[in-house]
């Protein structure tokens, strides 16, 4: 708790303009059965204040909404989604990944001439507890930290088919966690002092995003958009579990991190993407190497890996995605070993009031380095009503005995199953000014399930726990139509 004054001080910068400056948030669904926002309306904009979380409309109040989606001249700027003209901008997920149109956003918005500039955040200070009650020499870990992250997206048109977007995103996790990341039972990934992290979720990079995205519209239905990032993330998985609502009031990194979006923050990438009405094949060129424990500088880039990724929305509240990358030597202790990673998810959203929604995530990825394959599934939700929040996960993740640092006594090869089970709750204490971040109370409770071989080192049923305070950027809401 003790990071949580600091970095509340670094945050509320980020959202002051947003406290200054007029602003119109976004639509929260597409207006007709093709869902592509329309031509920009004609009359003036007073009293078109709605409260975009407040459930379905009337059609006009609904279409006027998406109407103001497609605009792109004058005060207003742009406000549709940051890698299409003709797509609502709560699309918008990690990198170039979507969630569904229906999905609420927290966030701080202000117009700068022809730009718009959005502010994202979260910071978690916490207290956590891996493995209670464990006995002499099992596995486990105790402390307090601040997990966080901060991003900044600016985005103006170009010409009349052009849009321009530029991402910024930073961590200090480096800095609230240590170099070696905070405790997390059967964890893996990355390495610190030449070690593999082993029960620890590695920090973040400072510099977790710096890109660029240029994206043409040739028409309503068709975008080609180029995207390029130093780091940034290419079109592996869907939406990273930092920026997806379902997965927004857990402090924890999901075990099934390096099976799925552990991509998200990668020193150099380069994504076409073309779509066509509510489809989008993309095709990444990357750095297949995980970041490097020297969190405050720029790894170089290497183009050695492939991604190939589809993703569909069929309604406003669905979005489906599949896609399959090879990655050229991730780990760096292991650099002789390629992966092909497999995902597929499904990601589902549902508001009905200010403060009312559903958000929930299946997830599927698949590791395969050569000796073997290595599944892992997970279920989450995230259901809030009003002040408090209910939520909760459930993982499936097959890693190996190295991967875990056991000595394995079998002969074979062999991958151990893990189930982990995390259920918990928040509460929303207020608003830090009319504008500014919220203030939530929160706890969780995690029971585990491992195999019998790993027993000896975690117990039978291990338990974990945490309390946190958190802050988060605002839930954008747009007042009442009443007046229409």
């Amino acid at each position: 708790m003790k990071y949580l004054l600091p970095l509340l001080a670094l945050w509320l910068p980020l959202v002051a303009a947003a406290q200054h400056e007029h602003h119109t948030p976004p639509p929260a669904s597409a207006p007709d059965t093709t869902r592509r926002a329309p031509k920009p309306v004609e009359h003036g904009m007073e009293g078109m204040q709605h409260d975009m979380h407040g459930g379905h409309q009337m059609a006009g109040a609904d279409t006027a909404m998406h109407d103001m989606a497609g605009m792109h001249d004058g005060g207003m700027g742009s406000m549709s989604h940051a890698y299409s003209r003709n797509l609502p901008m709560a699309r918008n997920g990690s990198g170039t990944a979507w969630q569904p149109d229906a999905t609420p956003m927290y966030m701080g918005m202000s117009h700068h001439g022809p730009w718009m500039v959005m502010n994202h955040g979260a910071i978690f200070g916490r207290y956590t507890n891996q493995n209670i009650g464990r006995s002499g020499g099992q596995r486990g870990g105790r402390t307090f930290d601040a997990p966080n992250w901060f991003m900044t997206m600016a985005q103006r048109p170009i010409g009349e088919k052009g849009l321009l977007n530029l991402t910024a995103m930073i961590s200090l996790d480096p800095l609230t966690e240590g170099l070696n990341g905070y405790p997390l039972l059967f964890q893996s990934g990355e390495a610190y002092r030449g070690q593999p992290l082993v029960d620890r979720q590695h920090p973040h990079d400072l510099f977790s995003a710096l890109s660029i995205g240029y994206t043409h519209a040739f028409s309503d239905d068709v975008d080609l958009t180029l995207y390029l990032g130093y780091p940034g993330e290419p079109a592996v998985g869907p939406t990273a579990f930092m920026h997806r609502l379902s997965a927004m009031p857990n402090p924890d990194a999901p075990l099934s991190h390096h099976w799925v979006d552990a991509t998200h923050i990668t020193f150099g990438v380069a994504t076409l993407g073309l779509r066509y009405r509510q489809f989008k094949l993309e095709a990444s060129n990357f750095t297949g190497r995980e970041p490097d424990e020297h969190r405050y500088n720029f790894d170089r880039p290497r183009a050695d890996s492939w991604a190939a990724r589809l993703q569909w929305a069929p309604t406003d509240e669905l979005v489906l995605e599949a896609g399959q990358a090879r990655l050229h030597s991730p780990e760096e202790l292991h650099a002789d070993e390629d992966v092909t990673r497999t995902t597929a998810a499904v990601l589902h959203s549902r508001q009905w009031g200010d403060y009312h929604f559903v958000a929930s995530s299946l997830i599927w990825g698949l590791n395969n380095s050569g000796h073997g394959n290595e599944h892992s599934a997970l279920a989450e939700t995230n259901l809030t009503l009003g002040r408090p929040t209910f939520y909760g996960r459930y993982e499936f993740v097959q890693k190996d005995p190295e991967e875990l640092a056991v000595v394995h006594t079998h002969e074979g090869e062999t991958v151990f199953n893990i189930h982990a089970l995390t259920l918990g709750s928040s509460y929303r204490l207020t608003q830090l000014g009319q504008k500014g971040p919220e203030l939530h109370l929160g706890a969780q409770g995690t029971v585990y399930r491992p195999d019998t071989e790993l027993r000896g080192l975690y117990g039978k049923v291990p338990v974990s726990a945490e309390v946190y305070l958190r802050l988060n950027a605002p839930l954008m809401r747009m007042g009442g139509m009443k007046g229409m």
